[in-house]
């Protein structure tokens, strides 16, 4: 229990360096940013110099980026993400009402990504048909080469333009589902390729290494067959580096879905945040990068346990440190 209170406590600390670290590194490289977000306001409007000051005055834009970094530091410990000059809402609740669409991208990407990995790995390793293999194998190196803008584009071309089946911008309404589907068909597969693509080949390493240990061929000369090998020895143990691979996955899954939501217009976090960066909505968009950074840091930090409960190796290790 000792070690895993001491590895839990490890875990905390590394997350909230690597969290202050972002911030400070996000904070600087906006400072750096030639957009500004009153004028993204204003727009052509013409408005009074007075107005102008006051608006300026009010959200701290006449104060030094030093004296702005810490006033942000001691307002993010409240859980005060700052206010939204284009939005004139909370920062907070502009980016809450994107995150539930980023994650109905998201989350059934990862799904599909990791789940088809799996299968189609586990195919390719286990077939003794060679040109089947081959296909599976090239078949991911492809999807894994491709640049997911390039193929959302493709498939709007194709899809959308040329053959008008399925829409190409924008969500549909809720309550709508059947409809929601039509419009999450193409941005999903966009978003899921290369992930699936990068989780056939580590599969089926993966499966190859395992099928070739000790332990497959005394399972065998038990009298198990094929089926109850590959179920109850090869798959479980070819999972383990899965696991770190769909845990770490998630970082670029919610990267991607950045130039995703460009292409298809999908109204999420990563819509938002392209939006913001270019009006210079500084508190935007470090409120999405911290998001973005802590959802990631708790997935690796849950993946991380995992693979420490799953592999009995790590358990050792772990007892031997104390």
């Amino acid at each position: 229990m000792k070690q895993w209170t001491l590895r839990l406590l490890r875990l905390i600390g590394s997350s909230l360096v690597l969290i202050f670290t972002v911030i400070v590194l996000i904070f600087i490289l906006l400072e750096l940013s030639p957009a500004d977000p009153l004028k993204a306001f204003i727009g052509d409007v013409p408005v009074s110099e007075e107005f102008e000051q006051r608006m300026i005055a009010a959200y701290g834009l006449d104060k030094s980026p030093f004296e702005r970094f810490f006033l942000y530091l001691g307002n993010l410990l409240t859980g005060d993400l700052g206010h939204s000059i284009v939005h004139q809402r909370p920062v907070a609740d502009v980016i809450l009402e994107r995150l539930g669409n980023t994650l109905i991208l998201t989350l059934p990407a990862l799904v599909i990504s990791s789940l088809g990995g799996i299968i189609l790995g586990t195919i390719a390793a286990r077939t003794r048909k060679p040109a089947l293999d081959n296909a599976v194998s090239i078949g991911a190196i492809v999807g894994f080469s491709l640049p997911s803008f390039w193929l959302a584009l493709l498939l709007i071309l194709v899809f959308s333009l040329w053959l008008g089946w399925l829409p190409s911008q924008g969500m549909a309404p809720f309550g709508r589902p059947g409809l929601q589907i039509e419009y999450l068909i193409l941005p999903l597969i966009a978003l899921s390729v290369a992930e699936l693509g990068f989780k056939t080949r580590i599969m089926r390493s993966s499966m190859i290494e395992v099928l070739g240990q000790d332990y497959i061929d005394t399972a065998r000369s038990k009298g198990l067959t094929s089926l109850q090998v590959l179920r109850r020895h090869g798959v479980l143990n070819a999972m383990l580096p899965m696991v770190s691979v769909i845990g770490y996955s998630l970082g670029f899954v919610i990267a991607g879905s950045v130039v995703i939501e460009k292409v298809f217009s999908w109204p999420g976090m990563g819509l938002l945040l392209y939006d913001s960066i270019t009006k210079g909505e500084n508190l935007v968009v470090i409120g999405i990068v911290i998001i973005m950074t802590v959802i990631i840091v708790i997935v690796n930090a849950l993946t991380d346990v995992t693979y420490g409960i799953l592999d009995p190796r790590v358990r050792a290790k772990m007892r031997r440190r104390g």
